[in-house]
């Protein structure tokens, strides 16, 4: 099956560089450009993306905004684009509300192009991209800073959690994968898959980011936990 992507920056020569890219693999064709959130909206409405590879800053509606929009308008549908989110060292701050919007992970934009490849594969499979080196670096240095949890995510939610769910959240969080989890609790990998589907389900999450967002909400890990 082919990959629809929808490249959206302000920065022209980015995009032919991230098309260039993505066009060379096999199972990937780029279906269109957008140089800000609003014409992101309105490609992702006309071309039916599979994955918006969605930059961060730009003028107008931002990339943000664009995530909210495009996922609200999508989600009664039966087709709901994934958003890979694009930031650098300098927007870190901005990586957590981009995530809270609906997007499904986000990248560096000096991403190896391999990289990049990769996991515009695996979020247009359905699962998020959370690199737990990067991952555990911009939840250490920004946790302080937060916005207020969202109504729904308040400690008492936790409580639907069996002790061994809670156990297998606090490893979302610390960033690691099915594999490393399976290996820590000493238990099959297809165990790990059940417990991981059973908090998403009991929290009402769409995916892993929004499990290690929660996870630091909630209090249930903490910055410098992640030994």
């Amino acid at each position: 099956m082919t990959i629809r992507v929808l490249l959206v920056d302000d920065q022209p020569l980015l995009r032919t560089g991230f098309r260039l890219i993505l066009e060379a693999e096999p199972d990937i064709t780029v279906v269109g450009q957008a140089g800000d959130g609003t014409g992101a909206q309105e490609q992702t409405r006309a071309l039916l993306p599979d994955v918006v590879l969605m930059d961060i800053r730009m003028p107008g509606v931002d990339g943000i905004e664009a995530t909210r929009r495009i996922v609200r308008e999508a989600a009664p549908a039966a087709h709901v684009p994934k958003v890979l989110v694009l930031t650098t060292f300098d927007l870190d701050e901005y990586i957590v509300e981009a995530l809270r919007s609906g997007a499904s992970g986000f990248l560096l934009k000096d991403v190896p192009p391999d990289e990049l490849v990769q996991a515009i594969r695996v979020v247009a499979a359905g699962d998020a991209i959370v690199a737990p080196s990067v991952t555990r670096r911009l939840l250490d240095r920004f946790a302080a800073r937060l916005p207020p949890a969202y109504e729904q995510a308040t400690p008492a939610r936790l409580d639907r959690l069996t002790d061994r769910e809670l156990e297998v959240l606090r490893l979302i969080a610390k960033g690691m994968s099915n594999a490393e989890i399976a290996a820590k609790l000493v238990v099959s990998e297809t165990t790990v898959k059940t417990h991981v589907g059973n908090v998403l389900t009991k929290l009402g999450l769409r995916d892993r980011v929004q499990a290690v967002v929660l996870a630091y909400e909630t209090g249930l890990i903490t910055p410098g936990a992640l030994s």
